[in-house]
């Protein structure tokens, strides 16, 4: 008798694989095995990317607040020291934002926390 394989799923499981990995370089589009592994690690690198995502939008946005506040001659963290003191909730994300794209609403900030 013969064994039931199913390959039914068998050729969907590697046709799921397959069409994931279209587009890649070399054998990693085409050979089951090299294809497979390429699947495997880059979804290893997208969980991995998530996370890291957000560490390197939160350094891009302090280093924006940074250079905003330094042209008033103030540095990144006495800054988010007196925003704090003052009960100022900002994120850090949306003073960038106002640092980059609306200077005189950021300068106003600052000049609030001067005084």
């Amino acid at each position: 008798m013969p064994r039931s394989v199913n390959a039914v799923a068998s050729r969907a499981r590697r046709k799921k694989i397959l069409k994931a990995v279209k587009g890649q370089f070399g054998r990693r589009k085409n050979v089951w095995t090299v294809a497979k592994n390429a699947y495997e690690k880059g979804m290893v690198y997208a969980y991995r990317d998530r996370r890291q995502k957000k560490r390197n939008f939160r350094s891009l946005w302090i280093t924006r607040i940074n250079a905003g506040v330094r042209e008033y001659d103030m540095s990144y963290s006495v800054f988010m020291g007196k925003l704090k003191q003052k009960n100022i909730n900002l994120d850090r994300k949306v003073l960038a934002d106002l640092a980059m794209n609306h200077p005189t609403t950021f300068k106003a900030i600052v000049e609030a926390i001067k005084n």
